[in-house]
């Protein structure tokens, strides 16, 4: 029998009004009634009648409860709502409606650098932070030299953070958050601005606070990252919960629901990040006359076209030169299968120009006849994510015009096609052998 909730929340609603600035009660009658009004509002049970076109519900109505020890990855499109519940958890903002209880401390990672004064020292703004959640001075001594080991910046740690570059922000703030004593670790998509090594690195602290017991929650839109660290799943869409289950399960319903979203074989930015600067404006699949097609057969060749631009016109001298391109081919299920970079060999250097299109050609035989996404990166590996897209393209690979294998190409023989050089002897001794 399960025991009791770290988190219970119920009936849980955010509303904004689109286009309105916060202002102060002009009178002590005003400050009573908006108290009042919010009062009622964490009263009242489900969502409010008020429904006009400047009001927008952040989160719709939700109830969930939160066990101890679980990893609990929060998945849905950008808007559904997933950030504004990580806030309100954290308690960064109220509710409009419902209420949310939460036992024990929280360490939340919700935007770079969240909690950091610029002006203080890694330093001072380790034992800020610590404070801030509740702890004692010996608690964070006893775990300072582990934070600043984990984060790698200890010829940096008495520099004001205001100097420290934004890799180095993103990786004292995940370690502020990761290694303080709380019981729940909040965790929004901010890795996705780290190096590749840093997020492995983040994701395996992850995967130990969870086998220690802690209670994790983590919003990404890498379902490989959510797959591999989580046991259940919650699943958001314009505030309100579509599903909660078993991460498989709820990823798959998120892949359904994409997938009648998506529009095959058009470039889809939804779920992009990274400084962006610069980024991609358009990627797509297409046939040999170049025109865009939404699908090829297995045993043509896949040629992508991404079309890079500068995006912000005010960085002055600034050019795509230095930069890298990487496609990665994903299966239907999110399973890495290829990686494509403009630096490897017979690859090409991006200009010092403002904009340009790349042509990359995987050569066919290709894949199994099926879907495939494809995951866009655009910066510095290891440095800076400068724009990135994960299912930035969903295409097909179709059956074969020309059939070259006798066999069905089938899952069975794995899902990567590709034609070998094939050459045979005869070994020597057998060479002049008789024929019976």
């Amino acid at each position: 029998m399960a025991g009791a909730p770290v988190i219970r929340a119920e009936h849980l609603g955010k509303r904004y009004r689109l286009g309105a600035r916060g202002r102060q009660s002009s009178t002590a009658g005003d400050a009573i009634a908006a108290a009042a009004s919010r009062l009622l509002g964490r009263l009242r049970i489900g969502r409010s009648t008020e429904v006009s076109d400047d009001i927008l519900w952040a989160l719709d109505d939700l109830t969930f409860e939160v066990q101890p020890g679980e990893t609990i990855g929060i998945i849905g499109r950008n808007g559904a709502g997933k950030s504004t519940l990580l806030k309100i958890l954290s308690r960064i903002m109220e509710p409009t409606t419902g209420f949310a209880e939460i036992t024990g401390r929280v360490g939340s990672l919700l935007e770079v650098g969240t909690g950091f004064h610029a002006d203080l020292t890694g330093r001072e703004n380790t034992y800020l932070n610590g404070a801030i959640l509740g702890m004692k001075r010996a608690e964070i001594e006893r775990k300072f030299d582990e934070i600043v080991a984990f984060a790698e910046v200890d010829r940096f740690i008495d520099t004001p953070v205001k100097f420290y570059s934004s890799g180095m922000y993103m990786r004292l703030a995940f370690a502020v958050a990761a290694h303080l004593e709380t019981e729940i670790l909040v965790i929004d998509e901010v890795l996705a601005v780290g190096d590749i090594q840093f997020q492995r690195k983040c994701l395996g602290k992850m995967n130990d606070i969870a086998r220690h017991g802690r209670t994790v929650l983590f919003i990404s839109h890498n379902m490989e990252a959510i797959q591999r660290l989580c046991s259940r799943g919650m699943l958001l869409d314009r505030g309100r919960l579509m599903a909660s289950g078993s991460i498989g399960e709820v990823v798959t319903k998120y892949r359904a629901t994409e997938r009648r979203l998506v529009d095959i074989g058009r470039f889809n930015a939804r779920g992009r990040s990274g400084t962006g600067w610069a980024r991609i404006r358009d990627l797509r699949l297409v046939d040999i006359a170049g025109r865009p097609v939404p699908g090829r057969p297995a045993e043509e060749d896949l040629t992508f076209v991404v079309d890079l631009e500068l995006h912000n016109a005010s960085m002055v001298g600034a050019s795509l030169r230095g930069l890298i391109l990487e496609l990665v081919i994903h299966s239907d299920q999110g399973q890495p299968l290829v990686s494509l970079m403009s630096i490897d060999d017979e690859g090409v250097e991006l200009p010092s120009a403002a904009g340009c299109r790349i042509t990359a050609t995987l050569s066919g035989p290709t894949f199994l006849p099926g879907r495939y996404r494809l995951n866009a990166f655009l910066g510095i590996p290891y440095r800076e994510h400068v724009d990135e897209v994960p299912d930035a393209l969903e295409f097909e690979v179709l059956s074969p015009v020309h059939p070259w294998r006798p066999y069905e190409l089938h899952s069975s023989r794995q899902i990567v096609c590709r034609k070998a050089s094939w050459t045979c002897t005869v070994d020597a001794p057998f060479a002049g052998a008789s024929v019976p």
